[in-house]
């Protein structure tokens, strides 16, 4: 029996590598006679480019940077010479993952410590950049990146707005372009179809896992909305809401209308550069999985689209996640995690031997046969 082990990153408890990890351990130990390979999935989530330049073994350039509030931070963006393309993720510098909980404040979050990175990438040359908008701290529709590429923010006294001054959407009455805008054009990937207004949108669906209270929620649009207008306002070409400028608080809308600028979902774009279609083809079963599964999944999730890739091709999939939606999305198998106390210290090591301990089961008992 021949596996692909490609899971997604287990939220608070291991990554996709850890993950897999933890699959070979037991596929050793129950079914040696067994072939794997393995394939860690990213969907344009926190971390998206790094599991790409590490996939692709692309060199990773260090860099110090700013994290969303101003502290000093370590980042890194990959570099691929042969295309002058650079890989990085908003999560690296400018995500929630690095900010203590009493800090995510979004009036003065912003996106600077990302410019940093991107300002890095050209002067190594880069001309292309591919940006991973998962994970992100901010609502300033990629403000601060323009901040760190040399547009000036004013307020009404045509005062320079520094990065990081609270309520800076608000305080924003002008913007100055730079003389000379960089040469450069973005891909950035994402994992929501969420327009950036609307109910749907960036501030009343991600805002409150950012810190907006709901009591907030009304003046943020409104300031959202006239940054958006003065942005258009400076742009030779202005670009107008679509699916997707909903993710990392709109940066993607910002940049467009400044810079040639692409929307992808991650998942596809990332099987794509991977070449996940000829490692499925290999296989008899593809074991993948997530923290958990629910509606959102099938709006792009990497888990997803891997099942509708192994079923193109007559493949079986099993899903290794916690939540009950996994058993009528048409996965073949569904090994469902049991749910964790988060709060519990020793919650890694119990998820650890939960998930080896349903894995084990389910080989013991022919599932896979």
């Amino acid at each position: 029996m021949r596996f692909l082990i490609a899971p997604n990153a287990y939220k608070g408890t291991f990554t996709a590598l850890e993950a897999i990890a933890l699959i070979e351990e037991v596929l050793i130990e129950v079914r040696p006679s067994s072939i794997s390979s393995s394939q860690a999935l990213a969907d344009g989530g926190d971390g998206t480019c790094a599991l790409l330049a590490d996939s692709l073994g692309l060199e990773r350039i260090a860099c110090l940077s700013l994290n969303a509030i101003g502290q000093p931070t370590a980042g890194f963006f990959a570099w691929d010479s042969s295309s002058k393309t650079a890989y990085l993720d908003v999560s690296t510098c400018s995500g929630l993952g690095v900010l203590p909980t009493h800090a995510r404040e979004p009036s003065l979050t912003s996106t600077f410590g990302t410019g940093i990175l991107i300002q890095q990438a050209i002067q190594k040359g880069a001309k292309h950049l591919i940006l991973g908008l998962g994970g992100s701290a901010t609502i300033d529709l990629g403000s601060g990146i323009l901040q760190a590429l040399g547009f000036l923010f004013l307020d009404q006294n045509g005062r320079q707005l520094p990065a990081f001054s609270p309520e800076f959407l608000k305080r924003c009455r002008h913007i100055q372009r730079p003389l000379r805008i960089p040469a450069i054009s973005f891909t950035c990937l994402c994992d929501v179809r969420n327009p950036f207004f609307g109910l749907n949108g960036a501030v009343r669906v991600f805002g409150p896992q950012k810190g907006v209270k709901e009591a907030e929620i009304e003046a943020t649009e409104v300031s959202t909305a006239a940054m958006v207008g003065l942005l258009q306002r400076k742009s030779s070409n202005p670009v107008l809401d679509q699916p997707g400028f909903g993710a990392a608080g709109g940066i993607a809308l910002g940049l467009a209308q400044f810079f040639p600028c692409s929307m992808e979902y991650g998942a596809q774009y990332f099987f794509k550069q991977v070449n996940l279609e000829n490692k499925v083809k290999q296989v008899d079963w593809i074991l993948t999985g997530e923290g958990q599964y629910d509606h959102q999944s099938e709006e792009g999730k990497g888990c997803y689209e891997l099942k509708q890739m192994a079923h193109k091709q007559g493949k079986k999939i099993a899903l290794i996640a916690s939540g009950k939606e996994g058993y009528t999305a048409g996965f073949d198998a569904v090994l469902e995690l049991p749910s964790l106390d988060f709060s519990d210290p020793g919650h890694k090591k119990k998820a650890q031997e939960k998930f080896q301990g349903l894995l084990r089961e389910a080989i013991s008992t022919g599932l896979f046969d």
